[in-house]
């Protein structure tokens, strides 16, 4: 190659590597951007303390101010419009209601918080968010708190003026002819949406015009086309009478009685049926015409045997199976007859059970013979009747005072004599200790084991010496153990002037042994002098001789059918004395002696009685 040539090739290499190549070309554009967008993100980062320029909370301007005068600005402005009203709409209806009614309050601290998001960052970035709220500006939405309980109430209050339910299509009778009514629409404030428009509007500046609240249509569920059935099956109930059977029981039920007792379809109900206030009434007549109790199995005394009565089972009316077969004949072109439903209520004592107490005849009977007045007669047959029939089981205790319950005028016991403290007075329910001595005999005579038992205050002659058993309710009581195998059963049989009561059940075979202690004095009558004024110096007047203090004893013995003693018991009673009651004339009033001085009595001289035993302030058992 020439030198001429070499030089040249060497100058265009030279020239060549003088341009710049299009990747440093790049490099320094970037470059370039970049030291711009720094500078300008500079120039608009602005202060950090200061709120971007652009950003708005609740509507309010906050740009450029502090976060202490942003949060100040803002409480002032919802300080003054605590209690003015934001106008709310629903309905064609205008409410208004005050923040501080609903307690709305906002923490203007977390949304001046927030508003400083908008345009924070370091340097540069800063200014860029910045840049875009100045442009595009941001609006924070504060979050309200709310008294959630002021808030139901007065949506409660909205809901009441603006709520109107829909109409359901329903049937009318009009007559025995049923007519067609149809529904309606209705509108119905919706609570959810509601509640958060109320909550955010007063929490807002807002307070130019009314905002709406948003209502619901509330259309029927039903058709009038869907109630066409319905209303076939009416015009055919109503189209004649229907009966009702009960075996050979015939009832009628005419047309205008089938309208009373049906229920047309309403509120959403398509079906027909029978019910309804006028429905339930029937049936319940109905109920008392065909239903009976149901009868215990009971026991029939015949001289010393006894037979069972079987038991009846009663009858209830099953008003909803009567009301479906009632509607199911009234629906129907013909054989419009309906059964009457009725459910077997079995007794509590069944024929079974009564036969196996085995109570088959007669283990003892005591009479005792009464009088007096009618009011005591009438109380011996009302106490006799309360025990008759009594069951005992195989190891009861039968008591006298829980079977009969407390003696008072509520179940129509009488006043007539009664033993109370010692003396013979009037008092409720004189006579009952007839039936508990009768009692008491009865269960002696059958060798049962008699585990409590009390004598009366006073000795009574008509009473077997010994064996009188006088009650209290609830204090004293007459109480003996059914202590056999089988079931007693205790019978009572009042006549004119005497009682008898009888102990059924199974044979016992028991021999009873009784020796009865002489009637022992153990005390002379006290006397009880008053004075009456009536009566001459020196008269005495004696109105009852009274009696002495007695006590007697009774022994018995109780051998089973092999000879075995059973028990060996002896029951002591002791008798208080009736007192003397003697009348005494008063005193005569001592001569004063010459030169003394006398008072003259103003009323005449009494005499303290004489009381020669203790009177108990507690009253004794009735007799």
């Amino acid at each position: 190659m020439s030198a001429p040539a070499r030089t040249l090739r060497i100058r265009t290499s030279r020239r060549r590597r003088r341009v710049p190549s299009p990747l440093r070309l790049t490099a320094l554009a970037a470059a370039l951007l970049v030291l711009v967008s720094v500078a300008i993100g500079l120039l608009f980062a602005g202060s950090p303390t200061r709120i971007a320029a652009g950003v708005r909370v609740a509507g309010v301007n906050v740009g450029g101010l502090s976060a202490e005068d942003a949060r100040a600005l803002l409480q002032r402005r919802a300080g003054a419009l605590l209690r003015v009203p934001v106008a709310f709409t629903a309905g064609g209806h205008s409410f208004r209601v005050t923040p501080d009614s609903l307690g709305v309050a906002v923490d203007w601290r977390a949304a001046v918080s927030e508003a400083r998001r908008e345009g924070d960052g370091l340097g540069p970035l800063r200014g860029f968010k910045r840049l875009d709220v100045r442009f595009f500006g941001a609006d924070v939405t504060p979050r309200p708190r709310v008294f959630r309980g002021a808030l139901e109430l007065e949506l409660a209050r909205i809901a009441k003026v603006v709520d109107r339910r829909h109409r359901e299509p329903a049937l009318r009778l009009r007559g025995v002819r049923p007519v067609l009514v149809r529904g309606s629409e209705g509108r119905v404030l919706d609570r959810a949406l509601a509640s958060g428009i109320i909550v955010r509007s007063l929490a807002s500046f807002d307070r130019g015009r009314p905002i709406a609240l948003p209502v619901r249509i509330d259309r029927p569920t039903l058709t009038a086309a869907a109630l066409a059935p319905a209303a076939r099956q009416t015009r055919r109930a109503l189209a004649a009478p229907v009966r009702l059977t009960l075996g050979p029981t015939r009832f009628k039920l005419p047309r205008w009685r089938v309208a009373q007792l049906l229920e047309l379809p309403a509120d959403g109900r398509r079906t027909l049926r029978i019910g309804g206030p006028a429905a339930d009434a029937w049936l319940r007549r109905l109920a008392k015409q065909v239903g009976r109790p149901p009868v215990d199995a009971g026991f029939a005394v015949d001289g010393s045997r006894v037979r069972v009565i079987p038991a009846q089972p009663g009858l209830t009316l099953d008003a909803a199976a009567t009301a479906r077969a009632l509607l199911r004949a009234a629906v129907r072109p013909l054989n419009r007859v309906a059964p009457i439903a009725v459910a077997e209520t079995p007794a509590k004592l069944s024929t079974q059970e009564a036969r196996a107490m085995g109570i088959t005849g007669r283990v003892s009977a005591y009479t005792t013979y009464f009088g007096g007045v009618p009011n005591r007669i009438h109380n011996v047959q009302l106490v006799a009747r309360l025990v008759d029939g009594k069951l005992i089981g195989p190891g009861e205790t039968f008591s006298f005072n829980g079977t009969t319950g407390e003696r008072s005028a509520a179940k129509g016991f009488l006043e007539a004599p009664v033993i109370v403290n010692g003396e013979l007075q009037t008092g409720l329910g004189g006579g009952v200790c007839q039936v508990s001595t009768t009692v008491f005999n009865a269960a002696y005579e059958a060798g049962l084991k008699i585990t409590e038992r009390t004598n009366h205050a006073l000795y009574i002659s008509h009473y077997p010496q010994g064996r009188d058993a006088t009650v209290n309710y609830p204090d004293v009581d007459l109480k003996f153990v059914n202590d056999t195998e089988h079931w007693l059963l205790l019978r009572t049989f009042v006549g004119s002037s005497q009682l008898t009561v009888g102990l059924y059940g199974a044979p016992l075979h028991r021999r009873v042994e009784s020796t009865v202690a002489p009637l022992v004095e153990t005390g002379a009558p006290p006397v009880k002098k008053t004075v009456d004024p009536s009566l001459e110096p020196g008269d005495v007047v004696v109105d009852n001789y009274g009696s002495p203090s007695r006590s007697t004893s009774v022994h018995r013995k109780v051998y089973d059918a092999s000879g075995r003693l059973l028990y060996d018991d002896v029951w002591y009673s002791s008798y208080r004395a009736e007192p003397k009651l003697v009348r005494v004339a008063p005193k005569k009033p001592k001569k004063a002696k010459p030169g003394a001085t006398t008072t003259t009595p103003t009323t005449p001289e009494q005499t303290t009685p004489v009381q020669t035993t203790p009177v108990s302030t507690t009253a004794l058992p009735t007799q």
